[in-house]
C-alpha cells in the first residue's frame, strides 16, 4: 500500500495576517523555525520519499523537519488567488460583496479572477498522485493548505460547499492511502508530528 503524507508548511508573516499567500513567497517566521527543528514525522516515516512544494516556505519545512533528499514537486505548489492574492477573506467580502458571495457559494469550482479553482489543483494533483503509487511506499510532501484540502476533496467526495468532513489540525500530517490507479482515500487523517 502507498501512503502520502501531507503537511502544511511551517507560519509565515502572511498566515499571521490572515492573507491568501498563493504564489508570493514570504518566509518563514523565526518562531515557525524554531518549532519546526524540534519536530520530526513519526518514525514509521524514517526513509519515506521526500517532496516539497518549490516555494521557499514549503522547501524550508521540509528542511528543517529532516529532509535529506528533496524532491521539488511544481503541482504541489499553492492554489494560484490571483487578484485575491495579498489580500484576507474579510477584505475581499467588504470590498467586492455580492461577486465575492457569490463566488464562495461556488465550492470545488470557487475561483479568483486570474487565479484557479480546488477543481483545478485536483486535476493538477491526479497525475502526481498516479506517479506516487507507482513508486509504492511512503511519501511525505510538505505544501499548503489549498492544496491538502482540495486532496481531501478527492478523497472524500466532498463538494467545498460546507464544512469539511474533518477538521483538520494544520500542524499535523494528513495521511491518504493510494490504490494502484492513485486513486487516494483517508488512512490517518491529524497525525502529530514528534518532538526530537
Amino acid at each position: 500500500m502507498t501512503l502520502v503524507a501531507l503537511l502544511r508548511h511551517g507560519a509565515t508573516a502572511w498566515n499571521a495576517a490572515g492573507r491568501l499567500q498563493g504564489r508570493a513567497d514570504p518566509p518563514l517566521t523565526d518562531e515557525a523555525r524554531r518549532e519546526l527543528a524540534v519536530r520530526c514525522p513519526p518514525a514509521e516515516y524514517v526513509g519515506a520519499v521526500w517532496h516539497a512544494s518549490p516555494l521557499v516556505r514549503a522547501r524550508e519545512t521540509a528542511e528543517l523537519l529532516g529532509a535529506r533528499e528533496l524532491r521539488l514537486e511544481p503541482r504541489l505548489l499553492e492554489m494560484d488567488f490571483g487578484a485575491y492574492e495579498g489580500r484576507t477573506l474579510a477584505e475581499l467580502r467588504w470590498c467586492l460583496g455580492p461577486e465575492m458571495a457569490e463566488n464562495e457559494t461556488r465550492g470545488l469550482d470557487f475561483q479568483p479572477p486570474g487565479g484557479e479553482s480546488p477543481r483545478q489543483v485536483r486535476e493538477r494533483l491526479e497525475p502526481w498522485l498516479a506517479a506516487c503509487a507507482r513508486t509504492g511506499g511512503r511519501h511525505v510532501a510538505v505544501s499548503h493548505k489549498g492544496v491538502i484540502r482540495a486532496l481531501l476533496s478527492l478523497a472524500t467526495g466532498w463538494n467545498m460547499l460546507d464544512k469539511p468532513p474533518e477538521r483538520l489540525d494544520w500542524s499535523a500530517m494528513q495521511v491518504f492511502a493510494l490504490d494502484s490507479d492513485g486513486r487516494p482515500r483517508p488512512a490517518q487523517l491529524n497525525l502529530p508530528l514528534e518532538r526530537r
